[in-house]
């Protein structure tokens, strides 16, 4: 049985058993954040989705309006202007043909997400087995397979974030940190809502946001209603 600290334990004791509205769930994570460092604020949703119907797996992306307040690492495979262009909107790591040789050589890259122009995808898919395990691999459904790699830069440095189920069919992403005001947590929140929504699969039936829960990353969660 999993050990929870003092701490966490008497955050339990301040968590409702009933469904709280957006704003008031946020507020009481915030209230009940215990660590000694800014804690990001987590939203986990379960979906009516069947997981193994492949038309039915959610993957989009949503552009938190006030980001996320994690910076990230991002590497860019390019040729030509798009690379000088990659570094100047922000990527860490830049390259092209020679990239891809010696991420195979090394076996690893360590980044936190991947961005290819389609013409380098031939070379970028031959880094399967060293960026699919971690779920680096570029995907035009997330925006990180673009002949525009500098503005997909920017706006993942600026708060766009990957939206994809699990194999259970819940969603979980952070929308901000424990400093952000009640009221931008809120807005960011929303967004996502609407992004999950939209993103509904035709042929997924019966209820679709089946739960979604709030915490803080060593805090407690507390159930949310979507309607409030």
């Amino acid at each position: 049985m999993k050990k929870y600290s003092k701490k966490y334990n008497e955050a339990k004791k301040n968590m409702p058993e009933s469904k709280q509205s957006l704003l008031e769930a946020l507020t009481i994570c915030k209230e009940n954040s215990t660590a000694n460092f800014d804690e990001s604020i987590d939203v986990v949703f379960s979906l009516g989705i069947d997981t193994k119907a492949v038309e039915e797996n959610i993957r989009t992306t949503v552009s938190l309006p006030h980001g996320n307040g994690k910076s990230i690492k991002i590497a860019v495979f390019a040729g030509g202007e798009a690379l000088t262009e990659a570094e100047n909107a922000g990527a860490d790591i830049v390259g092209g043909k020679e990239l891809a040789t010696k991420v195979a050589s090394e076996e690893k890259l360590d980044v936190d997400l991947v961005i290819s122009t389609p013409e380098m995808m031939a070379d970028v898919g031959q880094l399967g087995k060293i960026l699919g395990p971690k779920g680096l691999m570029p995907n035009p459904k997330t925006g990180t397979v673009t002949p525009n790699v500098a503005k997909a830069v920017e706006d993942f440095k600026k708060g766009k974030v990957e939206i994809k189920n699990d194999k259970l069919g819940n969603v979980h992403l952070s929308i901000g940190k424990v400093s952000f005001t009640a009221e931008d947590l809120k807005t960011n929140l929303e967004e996502v809502i609407a992004v999950i929504t939209r993103a509904k699969p035709a042929s997924s039936k019966g209820e679709y946001i089946k739960s979604m829960y709030l915490s803080s990353t060593m805090g407690p969660s507390v159930s949310v209603d979507i309607n409030l």
